[in-house]
């Protein structure tokens, strides 16, 4: 007689841990693609944002100007990092200017806004890049073991049996062997997508850094004799 070995069939007859073991798998994964679509719209909108800024800053419009707009902004309108880094260290120069500090305080008080501001700005960039890490690191192990608890859900099962065969063999094996495959299925997408963001979050801090220096440079020019 023919056995159903269909992926569903295998998953309804699994004992009650493995079928926990799928479902935890199985929600996991649909996490972590919602998490990898999340991740490609949200740096897809900063690298637009740093983009359109950076190529305002360079259209030759005073500083001023620039941190005008900035800090006119509403809290609900969604800058872009590198613009925010720009206000923290203009706001910071144009304080320490005030109150007649030397050149050397006002370039320092500036770059150690705009890194702290940095700092801030790539914590929430690589919000949630810990877990597809984790998911990527984590899930083929639960997947194991999965698969060697069916294996010996199996076999103790097998145990009662006076004549063992493969027939008898291959429903609980292939049962318990679905559990890795979930857990393939969702590590392998976790780490692809881990390794794509974390290169791309690379290049961004490295712009953001760029920037810093950049500007930095131009304080250093604009800065008032003492």
């Amino acid at each position: 007689m023919t056995q159903d070995l269909s992926i569903v069939t295998l998953v309804l007859h699994a004992s009650f841990v493995v079928q926990l073991v799928m479902a935890g798998l199985l929600v996991t994964s649909l996490i972590s693609w919602t998490v990898i679509f999340g991740k490609l719209i949200g740096l897809k909108q900063v690298r637009v944002r740093n983009e359109d800024f950076e190529r305002d800053f360079w259209s030759g419009r005073q500083l001023n100007d620039l941190y005008q707009a900035a800090s006119g902004k509403p809290a609900t309108a969604r800058s872009a990092p590198m613009e925010r880094i720009f206000a923290s260290g203009m706001r910071e120069f144009l304080k320490l200017r005030e109150k007649r500090l030397d050149a050397g305080a006002q370039l320092d008080g500036a770059r150690r806004a705009m890194r702290a501001s940095f700092q801030r700005e790539l914590d929430v960039i690589e919000s949630h890049l810990s877990f597809l890490g984790s998911v990527g690191s984590v899930s083929p192990y639960v997947g194991l073991f999965g698969t060697v608890w069916g294996i010996m859900h199996a076999f103790v099962g097998l145990s009662n049996l006076q004549q063992v065969t493969l027939a008898t063999v291959a429903p609980g094996i292939a049962e318990a062997l679905v559990a890795t495959a979930i857990g393939l299925f969702a590590a392998i997408p976790a780490v692809i997508a881990y390794n794509r963001f974390a290169r791309d979050i690379d290049r961004i801090a490295i712009q953001l850094e760029t920037f810093i220096e950049e500007f930095s440079n131009i304080l250093q020019r604009n800065v008032a004799p003492h």
